[in-house]
């Protein structure tokens, strides 16, 4: 282990010599190019297609997704999972919990 820490710390110091005069620091991993730069820039070409499947609801009118799977409704999604499927005790939509304590 603590060979391992030497080779390290060796090449942290090995680090430390490099000049860097005139680089710019790093600031993430990733291309940080004008190419790079535009390739992850997002416009309202790529979204679009996300903003039309939204739909207004409530009284603030807040969007929502709307469910455009194959065919599908929510009411069909809800059919194929079931997040409560696979827990121990439920009561109606909630999953029960049991403690060390008996229920009064």
């Amino acid at each position: 282990m603590l060979d391992a820490l030497q080779s390290q710390l060796h090449f942290v110091r090995a680090i430390h010599e490099v000049d860097t005069t005139g680089v710019d620091p790093l600031t993430a991993i990733r291309d940080e190019t004008r190419e790079g730069q535009a390739e992850m820039t997002l416009g309202m070409e790529q979204l679009q297609g996300i903003l039309d499947a939204e739909e207004k609801v409530g009284k603030h009118q807040r969007p929502r997704q709307r469910w455009t799977g194959k065919g599908g409704s929510n009411a069909e999604l809800e059919g194929i999972w079931n997040p409560l499927q696979t827990a121990g005790w439920t009561e109606g939509g909630y999953v029960v919990v049991k403690t060390g304590r008996k229920p009064e």
